[in-house]
């Protein structure tokens, strides 16, 4: 009897489990399906929206993330934002980047060059999680790689895996909570259900409307500029994307004429055999 009262238990507890995920899944979101112009076998960049997307990481996003697998040269680079030598060079030495030893022995600030990556806002992981409530701001490098929008094999195989419009929905998806889910709402973290990591995060809404002022005179409310920076950290993590797409298009080509070649070279082989 005590053995089928553990059973009874046992599953009751596993089926209390299930239940639990499943509600936590009916809340849990898929990110929101917003398109952009890279997206398809023929999709590019879009040169502005980079370039706006940019200013946003710069302005809002590095002040807490660091981008340490990005060069500032790159942002010059065949595929990218489109600036010039002499624009990197600027946007390099407005960042403060640590170097040395010097002749002293000791270490010293200096400003960014073209070729230095990214650096990060905080001194070392412990500065960043005491500044972020114990939290740590994860490298945004590879974020729209490391992050899936939505999942099943096949929907990823024709649209991808939604890295961007992860990005896009965590900083548009900022939510009031029904009571129910406010019950569980750890102080101190903010309701988002298209969070990866859970329903709650430590992050405020990092944009509001008008934060940033983009020089081409764009639009720039939340969603603008959403949309502008999770394209450009699209870029940072396939920044050699369109060079993909244009020689795997020219292999393609390739193949069809091989395949034509071979084609009429077997049946002038082979035509006497019939």
């Amino acid at each position: 009897m005590k053995k089928m009262l553990k059973t009874f238990v046992v599953a009751g507890a596993g089926l209390m489990l299930l239940a639990g995920a499943a509600s936590a899944s009916e809340v849990q979101r898929d990110a929101k399906a917003i398109s952009y112009s890279f997206e398809g076998p023929f999709g590019t960049f879009d040169k502005a929206q980079l370039q706006r997307g940019y200013k946003v990481y710069k302005e809002v996003c590095a002040n807490c993330h660091s981008m340490h697998l990005v060069s500032f040269r790159n942002l010059s680079e065949h595929g990218g934002p489109g600036f010039s030598t002499e624009q990197v060079k600027a946007l390099a030495a407005t960042f403060t980047v640590k170097d040395g030893p010097g002749n002293d022995g000791e270490m010293f600030d200096r400003p960014g060059l073209p070729s230095d990556r990214f650096p990060s806002p905080f001194a070392n992981e412990q500065a960043a999680r005491n500044s972020n409530a114990g939290a740590l701001p994860p490298d945004l490098s590879l974020i729209t790689k490391f992050r899936p929008g939505w999942f099943g094999t096949i929907n990823q195989l024709f649209n991808g895996i939604g890295g961007p419009q992860y990005v896009y929905s965590v900083l548009t998806g900022y939510e009031e909570p029904s009571e129910e889910i406010k019950k569980e709402q750890p102080e101190g973290k903010l309701y988002n259900p298209y969070f990866a990591n859970g329903l709650f995060i430590s992050m405020p809404p990092p944009l509001t409307d008008g934060q940033v002022t983009f020089d081409d005179g764009a639009p720039n409310k939340v969603d603008d500029m959403a949309r502008d920076v999770s394209a450009f950290l699209a870029w940072t993590a396939e920044p050699k994307m369109e060079e993909r797409k244009s020689l795997g298009f020219m292999v393609i080509i390739y193949l069809a004429i091989l395949a034509s070649l071979l084609y009429f070279v077997k049946k002038k082989i082979w035509a006497d055999q019939h």
